[in-house]
């Protein structure tokens, strides 16, 4: 089968490997219909991720066609249509049993960085019952998409954030997962949401698709945050963005006694100042997503409550992934997100 490679910091070639076998009882083995493109995958390419493995497929954001199951594995059976989750999780160690799937101890985010992704025609996916989501027949392979990585970060993160009506809510970034995060902090209500993004053609993209949100450059927001707040700063921060000024950004606009939801992944150190801060008792909440609501989420899918499929902007054949990859790293033709289909 054909599948994207990462055979050396920097490089991501498309290669011919074996398809994958059932190798644990509860591993499943799905046929890839649509998968996508993460920041995570060119933090990979970048050299910025140190526990991805050379040779390994890449992508964890993929949607497909259950294939074959162990003989343990109960939630889906051949024929099933299926998102896959990011996260690999036993759903029985200490962590899994608290809903901290990503720190647990037999997985976390192995798919596409430590064992074989998505990236490709087939993909083995260890603890499927955990692993994999069933997709109702109302919810097309598109609106899926991204149920078990970015749409999965965006619920955690609201969901982490304790978001009340009474709140102003700042989301940091507007790329593929500051929108996501977006429609789900929406699913609070609050009095309101301000998305700041220094890309025009994504401040526009909030704009028309999310008329309740108020889209700002980074040098307007602040006199935004203040305006709408009289002055005491957002009651919610959520940093998406992971550049080299937003986590500063994000502590800065918020007001005291705020909670700041760090999401974004960095390729760089960042300085907690904490004589900067002292006085301002901000609860900080950090990491990765711990990915076990994705039923939630399909759920909320089928019944209207969330889309995505204005994400997707672009679409390519698997045979032409590396040229989807240069334009997703170049953020040229507006791109948001790329829907990758096989040959």
């Amino acid at each position: 089968m054909k599948a994207l490679t990462f055979t050396a910091p920097g490089k991501f070639k498309l290669t011919d490997k074996p398809k994958p076998q059932i190798v644990d009882p509860a591993d499943a083995i799905v046929r890839v219909t649509l998968a996508s493109i993460c920041s995570s995958d060119l933090h990979i390419m970048h050299g910025a991720v140190p526990q991805a493995v050379p040779g390994v497929t890449v992508g964890h954001e993929m949607t497909g066609i259950v294939e074959a199951v162990g003989r343990d594995v109960t939630k889906v059976r051949p024929g099933d249509r299926v998102a896959v989750n990011v996260e690999t999780y036993c759903g029985e160690c200490f962590y899994c049993r608290r809903g901290y799937v990503n720190n647990c101890t037999s997985g976390g985010w192995k798919l596409g960085c430590r064992i074989d992704g998505g990236q490709a025609e087939y993909v083995r996916v260890p603890f499927a019952d955990n692993g994999l989501t069933p997709i109702p027949d109302n919810v097309s392979d598109s609106s899926a998409l991204f149920v078990g990585d970015i749409l999965a970060t965006g619920y955690w993160a609201a969901k982490i954030s304790e978001i009340s009506e009474e709140d102003t809510v700042l989301i940091i970034g507007a790329g593929p997962t500051g929108l996501c995060t977006l429609e789900c902090v929406r699913l609070y209500t609050p009095r309101n949401i301000i998305v700041c993004e220094p890309d025009e053609s994504r401040r526009r993209f909030v704009s028309e698709h999310y008329p309740q949100a108020i889209a700002v450059t980074p040098e307007q927001c602040g006199e935004t945050v203040r305006a709408l707040t009289d002055n005491r700063g957002a009651d919610r921060v959520i940093e998406v963005a992971g550049g080299t000024d937003t986590f500063q950004m994000a502590w800065l606009h918020a007001r005291p006694n705020a909670t700041v939801t760090i999401v974004a992944l960095y390729e760089s150190n960042q300085t907690l100042p904490l004589p900067m801060m002292y006085g301002k008792n901000l609860t900080f909440k950090t990491g990765g997503v711990d990915a076990c609501d994705c039923d939630k989420i399909m759920q909320l899918i089928s019944i209207g409550k969330i889309d995505t499929t204005p994400l997707i902007t672009h679409t390519f054949p698997l045979s032409r992934i590396n040229e989807a990859y240069s334009i997703f790293a170049d953020k040229s033709d507006n791109i948001i997100k790329a829907a990758i289909y096989p040959d």
